[in-house]
């Protein structure tokens, strides 16, 4: 039965130690999301100011305000669940200095009767006439191991008072600290709320201004869209042609719409693929202004455009770099655009494009991290944009499941 105790005992404190680490992990990742979101925001502001100056339209104000509002929510949810962790951490916590304080009391109150008894097991009789006393040698022998366990029981309890004692003191100051932090996280979750009571409030005043003349922005809208698919369109043709190319090259059907690979390539491919959620970013820095798939419109949120890849607002003569190892496939100049870098990763590729120079010619083998050109900056709006895209063969992959979070 106490062996069956024991095991339970030792099943419960396993089980509440997995608990603490998964919460202390859950924290911890709340945490990095959070400090992403935030350089987010402050990145964002960064290259708002850069570009502040310049004559900035109604539709580039409805989307600057549309993105702030997306990360001021998603940041406001992030902080919400980063503070209920914390509540569920400070119960747990409270509830183990409840129980420590407890075990710790009964701990004190038996080492105080361990010391009376033998206080008066001294007076009574030494531990000498103790052994003395004893019938024969055997029992000698076993009463002075008695007296030696003895000894060290009451140095064990003593020392589960103070192991107790100290984490105590310890689960006291953490407790302090959470507290503190739960604090700091619900005052910064007002402030983001009334910085997105701002924002919506913009939001509302320019979605006004465009109600006047709806015609107007939709052909605007319209005419961006157009000239994106045209871009695009350009695009894959050239995607198709670089693996009719390869495949011709490799002896293989042109008709093909899958690269043929060498054993090198294949190796390559499986590197990179290995790599999804690592890869390096295109650019030092930025934010993602335009997701993959996908997006509603701006000024009609029944209208919807499929967007091939993401587009990056960053810094005014950004340096672009290569994401992963690979060989440059194409230097894509399209008419009425700028230029564009296709670099293959065997049966991958990946597309940098708006760019107004570039370093690297077709044929070159390049490194992760390796300039290849610099981002195109608009001067009438001061913008720098980077579009990037990343196929497996001709088939569009979400490039932000792919780069890393940092």
């Amino acid at each position: 039965m106490r062996n069956k105790s024991i095991f339970i005992a030792v099943i419960l404190a396993l089980f509440s130690m997995t608990l603490v680490v998964a919460q202390s992990d859950k924290q911890k990742s709340l945490e990095a999301e959070r400090n992403r979101i935030l350089k987010e925001i402050n990145q964002l502001n960064s290259l708002n100011r850069q570009v502040k100056k310049k004559e900035t339209s109604v539709l580039k104000q409805v989307e600057d305000v549309n993105y702030k509002i997306t990360i001021r929510q998603n940041l406001i949810k992030v902080t919400n669940e980063q503070a209920n962790q914390l509540t569920r951490e400070i119960n747990n916590n409270q509830k183990e200095i409840s129980q420590l304080r407890n075990q710790l009391q009964a701990l004190k109150e038996d080492y105080a009767k361990m010391i009376v008894k033998s206080y008066k097991s001294k007076s009574e009789q030494s531990k000498v006439m103790f052994l003395l006393s004893s019938e024969n040698f055997k029992q000698a022998y076993k009463r002075l191991q008695y007296i030696n366990q003895y000894k060290d029981y009451q140095k064990k309890q003593a020392e589960d008072i103070k192991i107790k004692t100290q984490k105590l003191q310890t689960l006291n100051l953490e407790l302090a600290k959470q507290k503190e932090e739960k604090k700091q996280l619900i005052a910064e979750n007002r402030n983001a709320k009334k910085a997105l009571e701002l924002e919506m409030k913009s939001q509302e005043e320019l979605m006004a201004i465009i109600r006047k003349d709806l015609k107007k922005y939709n052909a605007q809208i319209k005419q961006k869209r157009q000239e994106a698919d045209r871009i695009d369109k350009e695009i894959n043709r050239l995607i198709r042609e670089a693996i009719a190319a390869s495949n011709k090259k490799a002896g293989k059907t042109s008709s093909s719409v899958e690269f043929a690979l060498t054993p090198a390539g294949k190796a390559l491919a499986s590197n990179f693929e290995a790599n999804k959620g690592r890869l390096g970013w295109p650019v030092d820095r930025g934010v993602v202004k335009l997701k993959f798939g996908l997006q509603r419109s701006l000024i009609d949120r029944n209208v919807t455009e499929n967007s091939f890849g993401i587009r990056i607002a960053t810094e005014k003569d950004a340096e672009v770099k290569a994401v992963f190892d690979g060989e440059i496939s194409q230097i894509m100049l399209i008419k009425n655009a700028n230029p564009a870098i296709l670099i293959r990763h065997g049966n991958y590729l990946t597309i940098y494009r708006n760019l107004s120079k570039i370093y690297v010619n077709k044929g070159d083998k390049v490194k992760a991290g390796q300039e290849i050109g610099k981002v195109f900056t608009n001067k009438s709006s001061g913008e720098s944009l980077l579009y990037f895209r990343i196929t497996k063969n001709s088939q569009n992959l979400d490039p932000e499941r792919w780069l890393s979070k940092n």
